[in-house]
């Protein structure tokens, strides 16, 4: 048996040779794991979309403050520094994991006003207007982003709040100098903040920004002040929403004073699933994020994805049919589960999944006029922001709050100093029909008195064998559940460091339109591969701006900053 066997590899020696050649080969032209390492630190980390805020969350921790101290603060500054997304004037959600294990998710998303009706943003043929949902005074949801953070603290923060509030006044009144990003974002944006607000404000003292200017914000310290000192009143009451009101009123919007003075914070439970191992903790409605986060980890499971290559044709494929699938149920079945039975169990249930991939065909993309959302009986913008932060203790935050498109409405509240949101955009205008972020929705997500919109944002927190692992979130509209879901397998499945996890190339399918966008450097071994199969691909702008935190197996914390913007991680 041995001559034989000896004999055989003799005779076939040439071809073995070949087989190594070309396998060494292949994987010379494969794409190179992501290992690069970001920020370590040994006890607390934040990491946010900007330096100035990140530095404020640290110093925060430093003093002794928690989590929740340190994102108030975050919160804050980022209004500030970053105002294009950071905000009092819009909302957001978060999902906090104390030391101890105890989840807790605060949803502080916008409502809608209580004046708001079904077919607002509809012309008389019934046909969508749609600048009115997008721009303007009309587009505005009741803010929570104040009452969300008072809320957060109250319950779970241990610092005065003044001090929390305190760096973001002083940096309102310092100023800060525009990075070459944000310059070019604010002269994309100068017109139409000219246009929508009714009183001049600082975005309109110059025709052209440039990096290097500093914006001093004088009324938004005012309002700041005022939040500082009577809290969530400082912003829903008096003097604040007297000026916001008078604006509003101005441009012909439909906010009224019980609109701000009703508005409530929603304390949520949190969504739990598990990808081989890994305990994965989300949003639950009217954030969408958690929900089509854990489909999706379910969808691909099954499949051999670390075999496969990172974006080989294969592991894409697969992804790629899981979010067409995902997207499909999102738009029919997701909503403000206040107003609407939304079917959580029933969309989380395993045997359901099975189903929804069961027509799946590895060497055939599934056209999306065939995937129709499961039955089942019963966008944010890019300019979102994100922040992930743990501290000292092991508690630990995760934050995605939004004024939906790049400075929200273009509305500046004049006298007060901040942006409004235009939420309601994110509302089923009508059903079918897409929004700014070409996601269409049903009647689960129709415009009512008091609902909340449905939401891409996708707050999460992982954990493996009961300890925290990860703290993961993005902006990005649509694109926020899939640039989380990939982040997710890269650390996961492709053993990459949580810097190179945020900085790998992503892509990403909705459902409708048909498509796979795909940013630059993405999809590199895989692109002929998925176009035969029968996928449409289109190149597009960067995908998401994920900020994470990474424990490693030591106990410290590696960081991950979105190099796509300008966000910093930092910590001790």
């Amino acid at each position: 048996m041995r001559n034989s066997t000896h004999n055989n590899v003799r005779k076939n020696l040439p071809y073995i040779i070949l087989f190594v050649i070309l396998l060494a080969s292949c994987r010379k032209d494969a794409p190179t794991p992501y290992i690069q390492k970001g920020v370590i630190a040994e006890k607390a980390m934040v990491v946010s979309a900007h330096p100035l805020a990140t530095d404020i969350g640290v110093e925060i921790l430093r003093k002794g403050g928690n989590a929740i101290d340190a994102m108030v603060a975050v919160h804050m500054a980022l209004a500030v520094a970053l105002p294009r997304a950071g905000n009092i004037g819009g909302g957001g959600f978060m999902v906090m994991r104390e030391k101890n294990g105890r989840f807790h998710c605060l949803d502080y998303r916008e409502m809608a006003p209580s004046a708001s009706q079904k077919d607002m943003y509809l012309d008389k043929e019934g046909n969508p207007i749609d600048s009115l949902s997008q721009y303007g005074h009309l587009a505005v949801g009741v803010p929570g982003s104040v009452a969300g953070m008072a809320a957060a603290h109250d319950s779970l923060g241990r610092l005065p709040w003044a001090e929390l509030i305190q760096p973001a006044i002083e940096l309102a009144i310092r100023g800060v100098a525009l990075s070459p990003i944000e310059a070019n974002i604010l002269n994309e944006k100068t017109d139409a903040l000219r246009r929508f607000s009714t009183l001049p404000h600082p975005f309109m003292q110059k025709a052209s920004w440039k990096a290097g200017d500093i914006i001093r914000q004088p009324e938004l310290a005012k309002t700041l002040e005022r939040i500082r000192d009577q809290q969530r009143a400082g912003f829903y009451e008096g003097e604040t929403a007297d000026l916001l009101l008078a604006e509003v009123e101005r441009g012909g919007g439909i906010l009224k004073k019980l609109d701000l003075i009703n508005y409530q914070v929603v304390w949520r439970e949190a969504l739990r699933g598990n990808y081989k191992g890994y305990d994965v903790i989300g949003m639950p409605p009217p954030s969408s994020g958690g929900i089509a986060l854990l489909q999706l980890l379910e969808m691909v499971e099954p499949y051999s994805l670390a075999a496969y290559g990172w974006q080989s044709g294969d592991a894409a494929h697969v992804m790629i049919e899981a979010e067409r699938r995902v997207f499909a149920d999102r738009a029919k079945h997701l909503g403000d589960m206040d107003y609407f039975p939304v079917p959580i169990s029933k969309l989380l249930d395993t045997s359901y999944i099975d189903q929804r991939m069961a027509d799946f065909n590895p060497a055939k993309a599934t056209p999306s006029d065939q995937v129709l959302a499961g039955e089942i009986n019963y966008l944010e913008s890019e300019e979102t922001t994100h922040f992930s932060i743990v501290d000292a203790e092991g508690n630990a935050v995760s934050v995605t709050t939004t004024l939906n498109a790049s400075y929200g409405s273009c509305v500046f509240v004049g006298g007060a100093g901040f942006v409004l949101n235009n939420e309601m955009d994110d509302f089923s205008v009508k059903p079918g029909f897409p929004n700014l972020y070409g996601l269409v929705g049903a009647e689960a997500n129709a415009i009512e008195p008091g609902k909340r919109m449905l939401s891409s944002m996708t707050p999460t927190i992982l954990e493996k064998n009961g300890e925290l692992f990860m703290v993961v979130g993005t902006p990005g509209g649509s694109t926020i559940i899939t640039s989380v879901f990939q982040t997710i397998l890269n650390v996961v499945e492709y053993e990459m460091s949580m810097q190179g996890a945020v900085t790998a190339p992503r892509f990403h399918h909705q459902w409708l339109p048909d498509k796979v966008d795909y940013e630059k450097g993405a999809l590199q071994q895989a692109l002929a591969e998925l176009i035969a199969k029968g996928h449409i691909l289109e190149e597009d702008e960067p995908i998401g701006r994920v900020n994470a935190v990474l424990r490693l197996p030591n106990g410290s914390l590696e960081g991950g900053a979105d190099p796509r913007r300008d966000a910093k991680a930092a910590g001790f």
